[in-house]
């Protein structure tokens, strides 16, 4: 596990270079790299391999600006940016119960899996949870039961970006990992 080249050891540097860009220049995402980020997500896991998720991908500037308005959250300004949203009507068809967290958990790893890919082809990314969900939906015309998520946001990275949120002492990683007890 000590392989410093390689494929493993470039997917391992990019998970430990990524970060959340909160400053993004102006300049228009390329359509064959939004569809790159897009095209990562059917790799990600999905539970039973279901797909229950749909992708609303935006780069018209006027839209961008209304989700903008109504997502607290999105303090970056995207050129481009992909809605994760999760099909509820086809969660139902399935049998889960509405609080079965497996729809969120796949909405993570599709999240994971789209922001490494935009960061392994030179885009800023960074995900935002605080908006209103029936706003982006009305904003977007999603059909009944598709429920807005999660936004990704893509832009190419300023070169001045802000400094990392912090919240309190950050705990040493090995406080935050417990092992098997015999």
């Amino acid at each position: 596990m000590n392989d410093s080249t390689g494929p493993a050891a470039a997917v391992i540097d990019a998970i430990r270079t990524r970060r959340v860009v909160r400053a993004m220049t102006s300049e228009p995402v390329d359509p064959l790299q939004v569809e790159a980020v897009l095209d990562s997500a059917r790799y990600a896991p999905h539970a039973g391999n279901r797909r229950l998720h749909r992708y609303v991908a935006i780069t018209r500037p006027a839209l961008l600006r209304a989700v903008r308005m109504v997502s607290p959250g999105m303090l970056q300004r995207p050129t481009a940016a992909i809605v994760v949203c999760v099909d509820w009507a086809r969660v139902k068809s399935y049998g889960f119960p509405p609080a079965n967290p497996g729809p969120y958990i796949d909405v993570g790893t599709a999240a994971a899996t789209m922001l490494l890919t935009a960061h392994s082809i030179g885009l800023g990314a960074g995900p935002v949870t605080s908006f209103s969900r029936a706003a982006v939906a009305t904003l977007l015309n999603l059909a009944e039961g598709l429920r807005p998520e999660m936004i990704i946001c893509l832009g190419h990275p300023a070169p001045q970006q802000p400094p990392p949120v912090r919240r309190g002492s950050t705990p040493a990683w090995a406080d935050l990992v417990q092992w098997e007890q015999d």
